[in-house]
């Protein structure tokens, strides 16, 4: 068996393998994807508690991709983001400081935990890029679209919410689909093609917005993905996915990430409308 020796190898490696994988092992492959710089400094503890899982399905995982063990394929993240990562790391450290701190000498204060949450958010910005192509392919759509509809739910939602205030104040048609009152379905019922949807997902995506995407692909609607990556269940329904990965600090993800995309978004969609309406203003 060849062994991948990129992060992009093992990551193609890792989607190859993952329909074939067990619900505990595509646990830990949908953690390797959306975390790859800090596997290079992770433990395997670490990684088990963030996919609940216990030490040795880590080393299982890492088995099933063909190395000796964890140590093999983390050597491959390590090898490639050493130089980008070294921020990275000093925050890691940072954080096990804040924790043992606080489990042994001292309470942290709220600033203290604060700070170490921004510093993660700060840290994450650093892994937004864009495809170019796909990029633009996304505003081309939306230039074009006659309605845009969005969707996202539970933590998912401040994004969508932003886009349908924002992109309205670019004078496009833009409908939330809230579900409110259970009426999702009927939301959707005014779709037609020419339309897009812009779902935006993460792991372990939404069944409404799963659903709402299925929907949409069966009415010829072009759907737009802000998502996690490409092991999202509804990856073949996509007419481009603009992938997100978000930083994380003591437990928690950041929508960091997310919002400055969706408004990159909203602002290279109102550059291509040059619409002399448009409220440069908008806060």
């Amino acid at each position: 068996m060849v062994l991948p020796n990129t992060v992009d190898g093992l990551n193609q490696k890792i989607v190859d393998t993952y329909e074939s994988l067990p619900k505990q092992l595509k646990s830990i492959a949908n953690y390797i994807i959306q975390h790859g710089s800090s596997v290079a400094v992770d433990r395997v503890s670490d990684i088990a508690k963030a996919c609940e899982v216990q030490n040795s399905a880590i080393i299982r995982f890492a088995k099933n991709l063909g190395f000796n063990g964890f140590s093999d394929m983390q050597a491959i993240f390590r090898k490639n983001y050493t130089e980008r990562n070294a921020p990275i790391q000093n925050y890691q450290q940072r954080i096990r400081r804040l924790v043992n701190t606080r489990s042994t000498a001292r309470i942290a204060t709220a600033a203290e935990v604060a700070q170490e949450f921004i510093e993660g958010c700060r840290q994450g910005i650093g892994e937004l890029t864009l495809n170019a192509e796909d990029f633009e392919i996304a505003v081309m759509l939306l230039h074009k679209a006659e309605t845009i509809y969005t969707i996202g739910v539970r933590r998912s939602f401040a994004a969508a919410f932003y886009l349908t205030y924002a992109m309205q104040r670019a004078r496009k048609r833009v409908i939330l689909l809230s579900g409110m009152g259970g009426m999702m379905e009927q939301q959707i019922s005014g779709m037609r093609k020419g339309d897009v949807l812009i779902a935006t997902s993460f792991y372990p995506y939404g069944k409404e917005t799963q659903r709402c995407i299925h929907l949409a692909s069966e009415k010829k609607v072009d759907i737009l993905a802000i998502t996690d990556g490409c092991l999202a269940p509804f990856h073949r329904y996509l007419k481009v996915l603009l992938p997100v990965k978000e930083g994380t600090a003591l437990g928690f993800r950041s929508l960091t990430n997310t919002l400055c995309l969706c408004q990159a978004l909203v602002i290279a969609l109102a550059y291509k409308h040059d619409h002399p309406s448009f409220d440069s203003d908008y806060d």
